[in-house]
């Protein structure tokens, strides 16, 4: 692929064709999950990134062998929507209240001297009572609606299926931004000489938690959404 058409891509596609230019665009600090319909020119400008660099990565991944990884981009919708629940929502679930607790420990015990851990805590909070709105509309709503579409397609259901899509767009934005947030405040997740075991774990969690939330948003946002406006 020419570098000029590579840089024209959106980030979504780029990550859809070829799952391992996620870690390309983690490394460099550039959302491809939320910010997945903006070119690799358009992130590379506003990250002030030269984008030659990341282009050369990205073409080494194509003369590399194909990883064995999932190509969630051929699966069926139905397929790909169980694979989310199963995999990210019990995730989600199982991972929500250990950060509620561990994020309020901490803004407790080292808030005094680390006032953004306040933050992080009332940040993390509002993920926790968004997300868990935002999974039981996609399991008892959208995910049966897109489900029914592919038996019975009809103008109602494709009407419930792109307003959930819209609205849950912009909660995938406010629980992206606000990860995008405490990254940022922490420094990267960093944690500080006087940071204790718990203050380890949680920046630990926190990191995984936002990885795992890149993976999530992009197979809906970039893969699942736009198949399913299609119906």
């Amino acid at each position: 692929m020419e570098q000029s058409d590579l840089i024209q891509k959106s980030l979504g596609e780029i990550v859809s064709d070829d799952f391992r230019a996620a870690g390309v665009f983690k490394r460099a600090g550039i959302d491809f999950c939320c910010g997945g319909k903006k070119t690799l020119g358009e992130a590379c400008k506003e990250k002030d990134l030269y984008p030659g660099s990341l282009v050369s990565e990205l073409e080494a991944l194509e003369e590399s062998p194909a990883s064995h990884g999932h190509n969630f981009k051929e699966w069926s919708l139905d397929f790909l929507a169980d694979y989310i629940t199963n995999t990210h929502h019990k995730y989600v679930l199982k991972t929500l209240p250990d950060l509620v607790f561990y994020t309020q420990k901490i803004a407790a015990v080292h808030g005094g001297h680390h006032t953004e851990l306040t933050e992080v805590a009332d940040l993390f909070a509002r993920i926790n009572e968004e997300l868990l709105q935002h999974l039981r509309n996609e399991e008892e709503v959208l995910f049966p609606a897109i489900k029914f579409a592919l038996v019975e397609p009809n103008q109602e259901n494709r009407s419930v299926i792109l307003s959930e899509i819209n609205r849950m767009s912009g909660e995938h934005e406010f629980a992206g931004g606000a990860m995008d947030h405490i990254n940022e405040i922490t420094g990267g997740y960093k944690v500080p000489d006087d940071g204790c075991n718990t203050y380890r774990v949680t920046m630990q969690l926190l990191e995984q938690f936002e990885d795992d939330l890149h993976v999530h948003v992009h197979l809906e946002n970039n893969i699942l959404f736009p198949k399913a406006r299609a119906l």
